[in-house]
């Protein structure tokens, strides 16, 4: 079944997306193809490209779609089951790093090894989703922010913090059955770049 963003959280198939020509051929396989029309459209030979296809189904990056008859010959009609792909950093294992509660919160390493946990779990629990039929609870909030000095950007961090507590405080509940544990996430860091106007209203609406 394909998907729009697809989380990589097999050591062999995050290898599998590593080659720099099985990439051209997931992003030739958007629409679905056969090896011919693939090879045609990044310039290899229809067997080269057979070779990386049948690596890319076994880790289920590509899915077989249909057979087609052309001429004599019967071509094998696949699609890439994803149109963008983000490698787990659970494919680590050990070497993975995990957030410790007494980490500093103002650290860029507790922010990355929070933001890693994130995408390690979601992963997990999207592939749970999916074999039970359900559709997965989250939320996700991103905007921009331009603060005049760095007093600004404290004060905001504190309030952020006090307003986060306080609805933890209104809303966390132990005593239901039939509740459910969720984890909340903030972070923040500096823009790469400057974020254009338009952005920020889009991000308002």
């Amino acid at each position: 079944m394909s998907t729009q963003l697809a989380i990589l959280d097999r050591a062999d198939t995050a290898a599998a997306v590593l080659s720099p020509v099985r990439r051209r051929i997931l992003r030739a396989l958007g629409e679905p193809g056969s090896a011919t029309t693939v090879g045609q459209a990044i310039g290899l030979p229809r067997q080269k490209v057979n070779y990386h296809l049948r690596t890319l189904e076994e880790a289920g990056l590509v899915e077989h779609v249909e057979d087609r008859r052309k001429g004599n010959c019967t071509e094998r009609i696949v699609k890439a089951t994803a149109t963008h792909y983000l490698i787990s950093p659970s494919v680590l294992g050990a070497l993975g790093d995990t957030p410790t509660q007494r980490a500093d919160a103002l650290s860029s390493d507790h922010l990355a090894a929070v933001s890693a946990r994130t995408i390690s779990e979601v992963a997990e629990l999207r592939r749970r989703a999916a074999e039970a039929g359900k559709r997965l609870p989250t939320f996700s909030l991103e905007t921009a922010v331009r603060f005049a000095t760095p007093g600004d950007h404290a004060a905001f961090m504190e309030d952020l913090s006090n307003h986060v507590a306080a609805l933890i405080a209104r809303y966390h509940d132990e005593s239901e059955s039939e509740g459910r544990w969720f984890r909340l996430a903030l972070g923040s860091h500096p823009a790469l770049k400057a974020v254009p106007r338009e952005e920020e209203e889009d991000d308002d609406e």
